[in-house]
């Protein structure tokens, strides 16, 4: 559609502060894990690709785009050569991205070098697929990073777009990044490269650090349930900060976005599905069972599922195997955020109070974190289901290892009777090492199994996990 140049240059404009020699306002001092990525690849792209921030509503998403374009203006790119766009204005949405390129041109002339782009919102685009395709081929002078829901795009024109964008995964907030946007003063943890280097530490080295991190776990339950989310992670009343949170995933995420991005019409059944898996986190999807409680067709749910999943609102973990193992197994389901469920059944701070709850959120949140940590390294996550269902939570597959964790985040110390099922899959598969991943800070070192010929499993608190696993996260890419 038509829009005049000197209304749309008008809001480019409201968009763009640094024309004006402006600060960008309220940004926080501090970085994401993936911000070091995200500029590394804006910066000095190891391939000609674009960038696509993949990620959840409210998940920080625009404040790592603002960050890097603070720093490229800091590191002294000239302020007519970025460009940002959000595309869920109307009036830039009208327009399209060719009329915003012109405007934006005519109003900041290119003084030479490259130019930024950094469309949000992009699944609003046109074409998008074809459009970065052209770009990325024949525009050599232009970095492009684009943010929006994952499957409208990948829909659209995949096999054009296929090696044309680099994608990065933005998760909720690790708990470790929680701690630091609250700036929460704690004992310094001994910092770990890997959590193979647990595993040689001596007897009193897992007493110090247990003490170290004993005021870690009230913070670790708060961040349960208050969820990482950014802007309701810095809430303080619960009560608050779930409200909010049911509002953005519930009335906007499924109500507005599904509807606007997707054309889901039957918005009802899509949120009683998301309703439903809120009260079966982290348990097996019984297709039949949601099917008959809601009335909506196997093809129906299975749609709705794969949406949530595309938007980020979910994590589906496959069974263990390949083939056919696969394809007859049925799927777990995690919420991708352990405050979600919480939030949306409006239970305030009473699942501090629910072991089964808390033991389904603290295993929520262990899925993310190795996730978040591993998932550029091709890792496969599963579960495994042996012989009278016995299973293992979660198992990671990398090269030719497979490493199970099984969460058990009781206050009673873990004993073998209770570990059937990560016993008889280190039995069968002899991995090099388990980890039982615990609630006490005391339930911590390796576990002695009896048998000298099985690998070492060490038991791990899910405190310390997520913190690592959060702080390994950040390091991995080390800012210039």
């Amino acid at each position: 559609m038509k829009i005049q140049k000197e209304q749309l240059a008008a809001v480019l404009g409201q968009f763009n502060p640094w024309w004006r020699r402006e600060s960008i306002p309220d940004l926080p001092s501090w970085h994401r894990a993936s911000f070091g990525e995200l500029y590394n690849w804006i910066t000095t792209p190891p391939l000609p690709r674009a960038v696509f921030l993949s990620g959840a509503r409210q998940v920080g998403k625009t404040t790592l785009l603002m960050q890097a374009i603070e720093r490229l203006l800091a590191s002294g790119v000239a302020p007519a050569n970025i460009l940002y766009v959000t595309f869920d204005h109307p009036i830039l949405k009208l327009a399209g991205i060719d009329e915003v390129i012109e405007a934006w041109r005519e109003r900041e002339t290119q003084t030479g070098g490259i130019e930024y782009v950094f469309l949000d919102e992009a699944q609003f685009i046109r074409d998008m697929g074809t459009w970065i395709k052209h770009q990325v081929d024949f525009v050599k002078q232009r970095r492009l990073v684009f943010t929006g829901s994952a499957m409208p795009i990948l829909r659209t024109d995949q096999e054009s777009g296929l090696g044309r964008w680099h994608t990065i995964k933005l998760t909720t907030l690790s708990f470790y990044e929680y701690l630091q946007l609250r700036e929460t003063k704690l004992p310094t943890l001994p910092t770990i490269k890997s959590l193979k280097d647990v595993i040689e530490w001596s007897s009193s080295e897992i007493a110090r650090v247990g003490e170290i991190a004993s005021p870690y776990v009230a913070h670790f339950h708060n961040y349960l349930i208050f969820g990482g989310f950014p802007q309701i992670a810095r809430m303080d009343s619960i009560t608050q900060a779930q409200k909010l949170l049911r509002e953005d995933i519930v009335d906007k995420a499924i109500k507005r976005d599904m509807t606007a991005t997707f054309g889901v019409r039957r918005v009802l059944d899509l949120e009683q599905t998301f309703l439903y898996i809120c009260l079966h986190d982290g348990g097996l999807m019984e297709m039949s069972s949601l099917c008959s409680n809601l009335q909506v067709t196997r093809p129906t749910a299975q749609n709705f599922i794969e949406l949530l999943e595309a938007t980020h609102l979910i994590y589906r973990l496959p069974p263990f195997g390949y083939g056919k193992d696969v394809l007859r197994g049925r799927h777990k389901i995690y919420l991708a955020d352990a405050a979600i469920a919480p939030a949306v059944m409006l239970r305030g701070r009473s699942v501090l109070d629910d072991p089964d709850a808390l033991g389904v959120a603290a295993e929520a949140a262990v899925l993310k974190h190795l996730f978040a940590r591993y998932y550029r390294q091709n890792v496969r996550f599963t579960y495994w289901q042996g012989k009278n269902k016995l299973e293992v939570d979660l198992v990671a597959e990398v090269a030719n290892q497979v490493i199970p964790f099984e969460v058990k985040y009781r206050s009673q110390p873990s004993e073998l009777k209770k570990l059937k099922g990560l016993l008889e899959f280190c039995s069968e598969r002899k991995p090099d090492r388990g980890y039982v991943i615990t609630k006490s800070l005391s339930d911590f070192g390796r576990l002695n199994t009896g048998s000298k010929t099985m690998q070492p499993i060490f038991l791990l608190p899910a405190t310390l996990l997520c913190y690592w696993m959060g702080e390994m996260e950040l390091h991995q890419f080390e800012e210039a």
